[in-house]
């Protein structure tokens, strides 16, 4: 029996995904997968055969070897939903980072600049985003729990990937956000609306957050919502040290995924080797 990707069968596992309480981004980056799959076939079936191809295809594409992973777990799981089981293909094997590309890295002075220059253009709300994802460690996409009445309680409750957890407000952050309630006469409910009144998006605040790179002289590929979080982790662990603690005020199932977060930079990570001291000048 031919194994057929039609319009049919990816809308039945787009059902189950929303019967599964995965999230709207995760769906879009699961149908994004499919669709570039669904190239690749060009009407073709799908086996196994075709499936390492399409992997040794990516790679070739030029695709990072995490992100190729991320692809074939995509469509590995809508294979699982059709009991397709023997058009799995395995991930490919990578040795873990030791350190973060710099270039990657948003920086605290970095991230004080983009909060700066977002209240000079006059772009309150941004700036107050960007305060609350960084001072919370919350996703985008649970932005939409920081209600008028999570802020008068200094908590927020958080749901997302089918779990929930208490994300504290901080008496900072709560004033801040208080004074924004107030000046934009927000009576109740989720503080940041889109202009049709739908919860902001990532896209939205990805590309308002890009804005502002030229003029805080921020190099635009550390600019995006996600790297907010990651500044909030690594903040916390050097404080804290404490891995199991921020995996739980992150939402994390694992601890692997929280050490991905705090990963230092290769400068980091060099000036701590050479502080080692293990190695001497030859006396000529």
């Amino acid at each position: 029996m031919e194994r057929i990707l039609t319009a049919e069968v990816i809308a039945a596992f787009n059902h189950h995904l929303v019967e599964e309480e995965r999230s709207q981004a995760t769906i879009e980056k699961y149908n994004r997968d499919i669709k570039r799959l669904v190239v690749f076939l060009n009407g073709g079936a799908v086996t196994k055969e075709t499936m390492i191809e399409y992997k040794q295809h990516l790679l070739e594409q030029g695709y990072a070897e995490r992100s190729v992973n991320s692809m074939l777990a995509a469509v590995n799981s809508m294979f699982e939903f059709l009991e397709w089981y023997e058009c799995r293909v395995k991930a490919i094997k990578l040795a873990p980072e030791i350190y973060r590309p710099e270039e990657k890295e948003l920086t605290q002075k970095e991230y004080e600049r983009l909060v700066n220059t977002a209240m000079e253009q006059g772009k309150e709300k941004l700036a107050v985003i960007l305060q609350t994802i960084c001072g919370t460690g919350i996703r985008i996409s649970e932005l939409q729990f920081v209600t008028v009445e999570a802020v008068k309680r200094g908590e927020a409750k958080v749901h997302c990937k089918g779990k929930s957890r208490k994300v504290f407000i901080v008496d900072e952050l709560k004033k801040l956000l208080l004074g924004y309630i107030k000046k934009h006469h927000i009576k109740s409910g989720t503080i940041f609306l889109s202009k049709n009144g739908t919860p902001m998006n990532r896209t939205t605040v990805w590309r308002e957050m890009k804005s502002l790179c030229k003029a805080a002289k921020v190099n635009p590929s550390k600019v995006f919502p996600h790297n907010l979080r990651h500044l909030f982790a690594r903040v916390f662990y050097k404080l804290e040290k404490d891995i199991a603690k921020l995996a739980d005020i992150l939402g994390h199932s694992s601890i692997n995924t929280t050490r991905i977060y705090i990963i230092s930079t290769g400068r980091e990570h060099k000036q701590k080797m050479e502080r080692m001291g293990l190695v001497r000048p030859m006396r000529v």
